[in-house]
């Protein structure tokens, strides 16, 4: 009688994380090909509001496919962390140029300062690019003319802060802030996933004993919601 062979098991958030990585792939390429096509049409063609709408559902589904990946390998420990010392209103303008032509599409006026000359942070930027770029893309949607970043510090810690006009925070995600998770809200499309994400990529940074962690309010500078996160 032959051996019947072992039957493998299907490691299913293994081809989650596959496939979403195929999906980011997909993304960015059909991105590029519309990118070539606004660039052939005419000038007073290339600004219309379809494409403020076509370049921000970008970024969100972007952004989301990044913390789906990030979290699969914060999971199984494979997400590096590769902390350096950064100028950091040079790293809140990048972030906001990120996202130039968005605001400019929506009339939303983007701006940064920090608290002192020459602040330096030491932080992976990625991680937390991608978790202050998530912020501004959320804030795009509620706001309603203008997203402000700051950077300061509290103690020994880096503080940065996004703030909006918008109306702020639901009382509900205020009061879970212990557990993002329970923003899930099927009807508003909120899914958690972003806070979530932000508060793990918060927790990696730690120094001293301190450990980085983030916070939300509403009535912050400019009267609406006010995210910060904490980098040791």
């Amino acid at each position: 009688m032959s051996e019947q062979p072992e039957e493998q098991s299907l490691d299913f958030s293994t081809v989650i994380a596959s496939t979403v990585h195929d999906m980011k792939n997909s993304l960015g390429l059909l991105m590029q090909s519309y990118g070539q096509l606004v660039e052939r049409l005419p000038a007073n063609e290339q600004d219309s509001p379809e494409r403020g709408v076509i370049e921000y559902e970008f970024l969100r589904l972007n952004g989301m496919l990044v913390q789906m990946l990030g979290l699969y390998k914060l999971g199984v420990n494979q997400l590096p962390l590769r902390p350096s010392y950064l100028d950091v209103e040079e790293f809140l303008e990048d972030q906001l140029a990120r996202h130039d032509d968005i605001l400019r599409s929506r009339h939303i006026q983007g701006s940064y300062e920090v608290d002192e000359f020459g602040l330096m942070g030491f932080f992976d930027a990625e991680l937390v690019g991608s978790v202050v770029g998530n912020v501004i893309n959320n804030a795009i949607r509620y706001t309603r003319s203008a997203i402000h970043l700051r950077a300061g510090l509290d103690g020994e810690q880096l503080v940065i802060t996004i703030s909006d006009d918008g109306s702020g925070y639901p009382a509900a995600m205020l009061e879970n802030q212990s557990d993002y998770i329970l923003g899930i809200n099927m009807s508003t499309g909120s899914t958690g996933l972003g806070l979530y994400f932000g508060g793990r990529i918060a927790q990696l940074h730690q120094r001293n004993g301190i450990t980085g962690r983030i916070a939300l309010s509403n009535g912050g500078e400019l009267g609406g919601g006010e995210f910060r996160i904490w980098l040791p």
